[in-house]
């Protein structure tokens, strides 16, 4: 498919793909056109069997310093129900691949949320993330009050929120949002690294491992480990747990199937 607001190599390497977040002058602002232009892509690479993890990434100086305040600026509450724009951040949650957020500079406001969309994040030294929705006299709505929360906890997610601060990527990194800081001319490869080892690995168990993790957020405890133990017992139907498990008896490497 063609794209106006996003570049997307559906083979960058072996089993991994990359989406560009592609308005450099705009710094990347999400707007309508670039979320619904995302969801489309990824649902198009979630169903190409040749991919196994994505990448999402914007450029050195942004990956997106967050969501498009002209499209906003004038709209009413009941115009902002009609419009319904989280639906296509629903739809790029329920993404079955694992999805590797790559980010340099800015990733702000919904870009910090897209970010948390992903199941890991990779950062230069130069990132900074950050909700400042608050300057502008509103709130993060697509997940930041509440992914964030989550991921840095009460006290330092209540800072970002209520005063608008940025954090740097180490930062970041020492409060348990992000995976790596690495130079700047190596946070897409060091990404593309991590999609890669992902990749090397069953299909169909990481989906059920992704799909596994994400429920803990969703639910208490009890019901979270319901979840996990009936996708541990499913993957014992499966090919690539017959060779996974060989494999290591047999001191070799798995080549896994997706069966």
């Amino acid at each position: 498919m063609s794209y106006e607001f996003i570049v997307v190599n559906p083979a960058v390497v072996e089993y991994v793909a990359t989406i560009q977040l592609n308005r450099p002058k705009e710094l990347n602002a999400l707007n309508l056109q670039l979320m619904g232009e995302l969801k489309s892509a990824l649902e198009e690479l979630d169903n190409n069997d040749e991919v196994r993890a994505i990448v999402i990434h914007g450029n050195e100086r942004a990956f997106a310093a967050g969501a498009d305040i002209k499209q906003m600026a004038g709209k009413t509450a009941i115009d902002m129900l009609k419009i319904d724009q989280f639906s296509t951040w629903d739809s790029i949650r329920r993404t079955k691949k694992p999805l590797i957020a790559a980010v340099s500079g800015f990733a702000l406001g919904g870009g910090c949320e897209l970010t948390m969309l992903c199941d890991m994040i990779v950062a230069s030294e130069t990132a900074q993330f950050g909700q400042p929705e608050i300057n502008i006299g509103v709130m993060p709505g697509a997940g930041g009050t509440q992914r964030l929360t989550k991921a840095v906890g009460k006290a330092r997610a209540m800072e970002m929120v209520l005063t608008g601060n940025f954090i740097s990527a180490e930062e970041a990194r020492e409060a348990g949002l992000i995976n790596k800081v690495v130079p700047v001319d190596l946070y897409l490869d060091e990404a593309i690294k991590l999609a890669q080892k992902t990749a090397e690995k069953s299909p169909i168990a990481v989906q059920m491992a992704k799909e596994s993790v994400l429920k803990s957020f969703d639910t208490g405890l009890q019901e979270g480990l319901f979840f996990e133990r009936k996708n541990f017992y499913m993957l014992f139907a499966t090919e690539d747990q017959k060779e996974g498990m060989n494999a290591f008896i047999e001191k070799r490497k798995a080549i896994f199937k997706n069966k």
